[in-house]
């Protein structure tokens, strides 16, 4: 009998650090399994951030690179220009991509730097605490913003739309931003990212794929609630489909 669902080659067997329903552990078997499925596990490199992701090299069994707080874009370029051949994984948080790594960001998406973000959006600062992250929404509680987010208030602003930032961008040819909240969601989102990185081989320049995330710890919430709060309160400020679509039918720019 033909097997047609197991474990990816490229995700070690191991138990995980992330805190119970997490969204980091969804993406990373996502993306192993674009990995295998493609069969580019020994020419792929993952450049992960401090944050949360900081664990990913422990689970993702091909090179990973670990730059320093907001400079995973800036490696990344490196890596891409001198390995042009290989498949170059951008995977950052919201903290690190839309605050501390915002100039690397936008200069890498207007260069038209030919690697893909996996940019996970769960609207606050998980490792250190909880904190106000540049997406967190209005109104949403935090650690440093315990009445919730008030855009009026001194110092907190509005939350950023880091997609659509991004899609008036000249160098950009691919946006799309998913979610892993449900089965059909998390599906949508595998076809979002495989484009990307087809995208991506295809030389035609920035590619990236956004996915909201739930927090469950620092959202206060049990995982189940935290599906829920994600579905009812993110999803319609940040809405889910492709931000911006300059490719052709064989994933070439048009």
């Amino acid at each position: 009998m033909k097997q047609l669902y197991g474990h990816p080659k490229s995700l070690y067997n191991i138990s995980t650090k992330y805190c119970a329903g997490c969204g980091h552990g969804v993406i990373h078997r996502i993306i192993t399994e674009l990995v295998d499925e493609m069969g580019l596990r020994d020419r792929t490199i993952i450049t992960n951030p401090v944050g949360c992701a900081i664990w990913a090299d422990l689970y993702f069994d091909f090179d990973t690179v670990q730059p320093a707080h907001g400079r995973t874009p800036a490696a990344a370029t490196g890596i891409k220009r001198v390995l042009p051949d290989h498949l170059v994984i951008c995977y950052q948080g919201d903290g690190d991509m839309a605050a501390i790594g915002t100039a690397e960001m936008i200069h890498a998406a207007n260069r038209a730097e030919k690697f893909t973000t996996i940019f996970v959006n769960n609207a606050i600062y998980g490792m250190t605490g909880g904190q106000m992250a540049p997406t967190t929404l209005i109104g949403q509680k935090a650690a440093t913003a315990p009445l919730g987010r008030d855009p009026d208030a001194a110092g907190m602003g509005y939350p950023i739309k880091v997609s659509e930032l991004l899609a008036q961008l000249e160098g950009t040819r691919y946006i799309a931003r998913g979610a892993v909240n449900t089965p059909a969601n998390t599906r949508k989102t595998k076809q979002y990212i495989r484009k990307a990185l087809e995208a991506q081989l295809a030389g035609v320049g920035f590619t990236m794929v956004e996915v909201l995330s739930p927090c469950p710890t620092n959202w206060g919430l049990e995982p189940i609630p935290a599906m829920e709060w994600l579905e009812e309160n993110m999803i319609p400020f940040y809405p889910l489909g492709e931000v911006k679509n300059t490719l052709d039918a064989k994933g070439g720019a048009k």
